[in-house]
């Protein structure tokens, strides 16, 4: 199937500045932005209207000041780091595709890169020597045929991804700003990718990644690849996350089987028992690419406001200024600093969702209404008992909890 015409945006200057500054806004996350854009129909519009918005259904949004948002892409023009707006032609299609994607992209490398076709590798940061063998075997194999490896620049499997593609290209996705790589010790390597690949954040330059900045890096991993391949992930492993959101966004996922006595495995050959793809070779990646065309490219910004919905989205504290009964209430206390953990909604919710939950498939819709949890509040909690490896998910819908 043909896909449908990509869409042309081409910003001014000052209309890229608008649309840094109102990411960089507090309360406004991928889906504040759309709906916002969706409205008043630029950045300038929103920003100008955006005080009197939050007022009238009792929210407070601090709006990134001018100066600062100017100075962020000073500093980022100094070290050749681009900003890349959803809609523009540069802006990568698959991506584009996927729900909430990125409003701005900050890009530094060979941009063109972002073009191709795109493999995510994924796998564990304590890799054994096996595992590290099969990520060079597969992401050299796949690279030879034209793809792109894309991977978190983590340790271990995500490591090996990159090094072995640095000729052929490769992009790394960063939980924090070009100016925090993490982990620190791989700033080395992300110059070695910028040679002929490149390097992306959502993230401000200057932002040191938290918790759930890394679960939002998995979500443009996946979002970026038309498959993702995963190589040792544990039943706590954020390659399980990656995976889920591969699902959702409608990529094929492949899985290395692995010994049922490492535990190093036991997630990813959870994920072949749900259906994945078993993966031994470059071959069975690269012969399921072939047929594919590209992805759906839906509009950007759909004229009906019914189309904003922050119930789904759990990764971002997003002010929902359109529905005042519906605006989701939020602690910055109760973030976790740690990485992959995510906000948290209080211990009673969390208690009698866990509660509910045994070993026998539930869907997220009964678990929602019996334990009278919202849908954006039961997300965070179902990936903070996945991460805690106390999660098994049965497809798109079903999740048991682990005895």
């Amino acid at each position: 199937m043909m896909a449908s015409p990509a869409p042309r945006l081409h910003l001014s200057d000052s209309q890229r500045a608008d649309w840094v500054q109102l990411i960089r806004s507090d309360n406004v996350g991928p889906r504040t932005f759309r709906g916002l854009l969706n409205r008043y129909g630029s950045a300038a519009a929103a920003l100008e209207a955006l005080p009197g918005l939050a007022g009238s259904v009792g929210r407070s949004v601090r709006i990134a000041t001018r100066d600062d948002v100017l100075r962020e892409m000073e500093a980022a023009a100094r070290r050749a780091i681009s900003f890349i707006c959803l809609g523009e032609p540069e802006y990568p299609a698959a991506l584009r595709a996927i729900d909430a994607p990125p409003p701005v992209l900050a890009v530094r490398g060979n941009i063109k890169t972002l073009s191709r076709t795109m493999v995510a590798m994924v796998g564990a940061r304590n890799a054994s020597a096996a595992g590290l063998v099969l990520a060079e075997r597969l992401s050299r194999g796949i690279a030879e045929t034209g793809s792109v490896i894309v991977s978190g620049l983590a340790r271990g499997i995500d490591l090996r991804a990159h090094q072995c593609t640095l000729k052929t290209g490769t992009i790394a996705v960063l939980a924090g700003g070009h100016n925090r790589i993490y982990p620190e010790d791989h700033a080395g390597l992300v110059e070695q990718i910028l040679e002929e690949g490149a390097v992306i954040s959502e993230m401000p330059l200057e932002w040191e990644p938290r918790g759930r900045d890394f679960p939002r890096r998995n979500r443009i991993v996946s979002g970026l690849s038309l498959a993702v391949v995963v190589i040792e992930a544990a039943l706590n492993s954020g390659s399980l996350i990656t995976a889920r959101f591969a699902n959702e966004q409608g990529r094929e996922v492949f899985v290395v089987p692995g010994s049922p006595l490492d535990p190093r495995c036991e997630g990813s050959n959870n994920l072949l028992r749900q259906g994945a793809t078993l993966c031994t070779r470059a071959e069975d990646v690269t012969s399921a690419l072939a047929p594919l065309a590209g992805p759906p490219q839906p509009d950007l910004f759909r004229e009906s406001r019914d189309d904003y919905d922050s119930a789904t989205e759990p990764l971002w504290d997003e002010a929902n200024l359109f529905d005042q009964a519906h605006a989701p209430q939020t602690d910055p206390r109760q973030e976790m600093d740690e990485p992959g953990g995510l906000a948290m909604v209080s211990a009673d919710a969390a208690s009698r969702i866990t509660e509910l939950l045994g070993p026998s498939p539930v869907s997220l819709d009964d678990l929602s209404r019996l334990s009278g949890v919202p849908m954006a509040a039961l997300r965070p909690v179902l990936i903070e008992l996945e991460i805690e490896g106390r999660l098994l998910r049965h497809g798109v819908n079903l999740v048991s909890l682990v005895l």
